[in-house]
C-alpha cells in the first residue's frame, strides 16, 4: 500500500462481511442483530458438504485391496477420532464418534480457508460485482458462538438422559457446599461453570483464526509485494498448526464436556 490510508481502508475492506440486513431487507455491509453474514453462511455451508461429499466417495468406492489416496486419508481421519472416542468418552452412545469426526472435519476445513491467498477470493469476488467477501468462516464469531452453542445444548440433553432430572437438580443445588442454606450459591457458580463452557470454546476459535487472518491481511496491506511472500510463508507454515490444532482442540472440548455430562457422581 502506498500509504497509511490506503492501507486502512484496505484492511477494513478485508474485514467486512457481505451481509444482508433481515430487517431492511438491504446489503448494507453493516454489523448489527438483524445482519446475516452471507459470506459465512454460504462457505460453512460448501465446506460441510465438500466433507459429506469426500466421506461418501470413500464409502462409496472403498475397497479391501491396495486403497486410494482418499479412502488412506478417510480411514486415517476416522481412526484418529476413534481413538480420541475411545480414550476421552467413558459412557456408551452412537452419536459421539459421527459428532466428533463431523466436528474436527468440518471446523478443519473452515480453518483452512485461511491459508489462501487473502486477495485472491475476495478478488474474484470483487470482479463479479461482490465488494466483500471473507471465507474464514470460524473468523466469524457468529459461527463458533452457534457450534459452541450446539455443544451447550448437548450437555444437557445429555445430562438430563444419563443422570435424570433429580441428579442434574442435586447437582446444581448441592455442589461444592452440601448444606441448603448455601443452594443460591452453589446454583450460581454452577450456572457460571457450565456457561463458561461455550464461552470458552466459541473464544477461543474465534480468536486465534481472527488474528490468523488478521495478520495475512497486515502482511499484504504494509509490506511491498517482494517481502509478501517469504513473510506469508513463514506465517502460513506456522499457522497451519493453529489450524489443525484448533480444530483438535473444539473437538477435544466436546467430547470431555459430554463425557463429563454422563458422570453420576
Amino acid at each position: 500500500m502506498s500509504d497509511g490510508q490506503g492501507a486502512q481502508q484496505y484492511i477494513q475492506g478485508h474485514l467486512q462481511f457481505l451481509s444482508f440486513n433481515l430487517k431492511t431487507w438491504q446489503f448494507d455491509g453493516g454489523a448489527s442483530f438483524w445482519d446475516l453474514h452471507l459470506d459465512t453462511f454460504f462457505m460453512s455451508t460448501i465446506l460441510g458438504v465438500v466433507f459429506l461429499l469426500l466421506f461418501y466417495l470413500a464409502a462409496r468406492k472403498a475397497t479391501s485391496d491396495v486403497p486410494g489416496k482418499l479412502q488412506n486419508f478417510v480411514e486415517l481421519m476416522i481412526e484418529f477420532v476413534d481413538k480420541q472416542v475411545k480414550d476421552t468418552y467413558h459412557g456408551e452412545s452412537a452419536l459421539i464418534g459421527p459428532l466428533a469426526l463431523t466436528i474436527f472435519m468440518w471446523v478443519l476445513l473452515m480453518n483452512a480457508m485461511d491459508i489462501i491467498p487473502v486477495d485472491l477470493v475476495p478478488g474474484l469476488g470483487h470482479w463479479v460485482g461482490v465488494h466483500h467477501l471473507r471465507i474464514v468462516s470460524t473468523a466469524d464469531i457468529n459461527v463458533t458462538v452457534a457450534l459452541a452453542l450446539t455443544v451447550f445444548l448437548l450437555i444437557f440433553i445429555y445430562m438430563f438422559k444419563f443422570k435424570g432430572p433429580k441428579q442434574v437438580a442435586k447437582e446444581f443445588c448441592f455442589h461444592p457446599f452440601h448444606h441448603p442454606i448455601f443452594i443460591p450459591v452453589n446454583i450460581l457458580l454452577k450456572s457460571v461453570e457450565e456457561l463458561a463452557k461455550p464461552v470458552s470454546m466459541s473464544l477461543r476459535l474465534f480468536g486465534n483464526l481472527y488474528a490468523g487472518e488478521l495478520i495475512f491481511i497486515l502482511i499484504a496491506a504494509l509490506m511491498p509485494w517482494w517481502g509478501q511472500w517469504a513473510v506469508g510463508l513463514v506465517w502460513t507454515i506456522f499457522h497451519i498448526l493453529i489450524i489443525v490444532l484448533q480444530a483438535f482442540i473444539f473437538m477435544m472440548l466436546t467430547i470431555v464436556y459430554l463425557s463429563l455430562a454422563t458422570q453420576k457422581h
